[in-house]
């Protein structure tokens, strides 16, 4: 068996749309029983590029299997979904910052909110010669390179410039305490109406589940990187008030307590091959 999980820093120039590459390659021998991958809840809008086996998607209360597209827009979920690969099992994963879709296809994010569509749909035949060139090479740093290269391109033509509010989502994803609301909205020079409409617009939710989504996966990970961390030393170091408020956000995304959840993750496809996800260092 196989396995590669790394995070990688994308290029200065495409800093302000993508937040990292994330590689997955999981190789399980002939006959292997592969568990799913329950996926929680991430402040994340990703382009997936998936150049062996295609992941199947349950979403909750569903019983069918959804496939996801050789070249995939996952929107940002609040939900927990559960995720089967196949036995090859090789994807680049970009994580863009939360309103870089938005400005470079216009697509209002709350469209694409617990759902995916087609990238091809988006960007035809160009992405799609991206992913034959993908496919036909194993080095990950080329694979990453043949992406970059598209990306630049994508970010020579955006719908939309940057503007004050899509700074917002940065300093979310980087708090640690609560954050007014109400002073967002002042340091974006916009009403609270306002400022609710366009970060919804931009990143697919309203910007107070967005900071909940933020701390509950910034809880999620920390454990996951500290098993011997009690709950509350967590709850406290990802700006929760208390053991209860965070376990009350658990009940709100997984409904399971943290500790339910946290043995549900001990099961996922990487706990195979001795590894654990975590938030990792960004490799350049």
């Amino acid at each position: 068996m196989e396995m590669i999980l790394r995070d990688f820093l994308p290029g200065p120039s495409l800093r302000d749309y993508v937040r990292k590459h994330q590689v997955i390659r999981f190789e399980f021998g002939a006959g292997a029983v592969i568990p799913c991958k329950v996926y929680c809840p991430r402040p994340e809008t990703c382009l997936l590029f998936f150049l062996r086996n295609i992941e199947k998607v349950n979403y909750p209360g569903n019983l069918d299997f959804l496939t996801h597209y050789r070249c995939t827009i996952n929107g940002i979920h609040t939900m927990v979904t559960n995720r089967y690969t196949g036995s090859d099992f090789w994807v680049l994963q970009i994580v863009l910052q939360p309103s870089a879709l938005y400005l470079l296809t216009g697509i209002p994010a709350q469209e694409l909110t617990n759902t995916f569509i087609d990238a091809e749909d988006v960007w035809g035949k160009e992405i799609r010669m991206v992913h034959e060139q993908m496919c036909n090479t194993d080095g990950v740093e080329e694979v990453i390179r043949i992406a970059e290269l598209f990306l630049e391109r994508l970010i020579r033509r955006p719908k939309y410039s940057l503007q004050g509010i899509d700074k917002v989502s940065a300093v979310i994803l980087n708090q640690n305490r609560s954050l007014s609301m109400d002073k967002l909205a002042s340091d974006s020079c916009l009403s609270n109406r306002q400022f609710q409409r366009r970060f919804t617009e931009r990143t697919g939710i309203g910007p107070k589940l967005f900071d909940k989504v933020v701390r509950f996966e910034k809880a999620f990970f920390m454990k996951n990187a500290n098993p011997h961390l009690d709950w509350l030393s967590i709850a406290l170091a990802c700006g929760y008030y208390d053991y209860q408020h965070l376990a009350k956000d658990y009940k709100y995304f997984t409904n399971l307590t943290p500790t339910g959840f946290y043995e549900l993750d001990t099961k996922a496809p990487e706990r195979t091959f001795g590894v654990v996800e975590v938030k990792h260092e960004l490799l350049v």
